[in-house]
């Protein structure tokens, strides 16, 4: 008979917001899999839990996840913890779960804290939210992640997760999408020196400089805009293109060419939309 992958949610600081039914599993299971064997460690000493650990990572899950299978497939329990909060929420472990559901394995999730909803809770914000994960460092993908951001930020609070070295440069290519809208920015959550700062997105830049670190990483907030926020960003109907259009040409300010670009550029939209409204209405 197989044994049961558990899927623990740890403390994101204060090793006291453990769950009674979190330490008992630690204790009871055969193995515990972590991100980082070192930061469970402590963990695990300080309620005096002594189940052997096996690291599973980002570099490591791929090749380590067929013989955790087999394990769990001769009757062993497995428990998985990342190293602060549920895993998968942009930590590792979704190869072994899925491996495991896909092989008939039972799988109980136990709970626990989550950056998200702390730093959700503690700014007051109790809307929908869409939660982006980490931003990715370069490329192609960090460009889509951009785009999204700024598709989302209309309607939606946006939660994000930053690493210290990268969060300067991560704000100062928001600014443009957000302009001097407020975020939250909550570190250090459920620890001594937590702090939740609402400022506007250039405050925060000019109090920081590249290559600013700190400890831990940062949750960021975008909250959802207000109506008066919502009505300045809410897409421009076919009418109110043509009449700005209108007003370039016929003024004489710019040529029709020159007058496209420009408002392609500030609504999202191609020249060549601007110009087939532009026929439409003629005819």
């Amino acid at each position: 008979m197989a044994g049961t992958l558990y899927i623990v949610g740890t403390p994101i600081g204060n090793l006291e917001d453990v769950s009674m039914r979190a330490l008992r599993v630690l204790g009871e299971v055969d193995l515990i899999a972590a991100e980082d064997t070192r930061r469970t460690a402590r963990l695990l000493q300080h309620y005096s839990i002594a189940t052997a650990t096996t690291s599973l990572h980002e570099h490591n899950e791929r090749g380590k996840t067929p013989h955790l299978i087999a394990r769990l497939q001769a009757g062993a329990s497995i428990a998985l913890v990342s190293d602060a909060g549920m895993p998968l929420v942009s930590d590792p472990g979704a190869g072994l779960v899925t491996e495991a559901r896909n092989a008939g394995i039972p799988i109980q999730v136990v709970p626990g804290p989550s950056a998200i909803t702390a730093a959700l809770a503690g700014a007051g914000l109790s809307g929908p939210f869409a939660f982006l994960g980490f931003a990715p460092a370069s490329g192609k993908k960090r460009k889509e992640w951009l785009a999204r951001f700024g598709q989302l930020t209309g309607s939606l609070t946006v939660v994000f997760f930053e690493a210290p070295h990268r969060m300067v440069k991560t704000l100062a290519e928001l600014q443009p999408i957000l302009v001097n809208r407020p975020i939250i920015v909550a570190k250090e959550l459920s620890k001594i020196h937590e702090s939740l700062v609402e400022q506007p997105i250039a405050s925060w830049l000019d109090e920081h400089s590249e290559g600013t670190r700190t400890k831990g990483e940062f949750v960021v907030l975008v909250p959802a805009p207000s109506e008066a926020v919502a009505e300045r960003m809410r897409p421009p109907s076919a009418e109110d293109v043509l009449r700005e259009f209108g007003h370039l040409t016929d003024s004489g300010l710019l040529k029709a060419r020159a007058a496209a670009k420009l408002l392609a550029e500030k609504y999202d939209l191609t020249a060549s939309e601007i110009y087939q409204l532009h026929s439409r209405r003629q005819k």
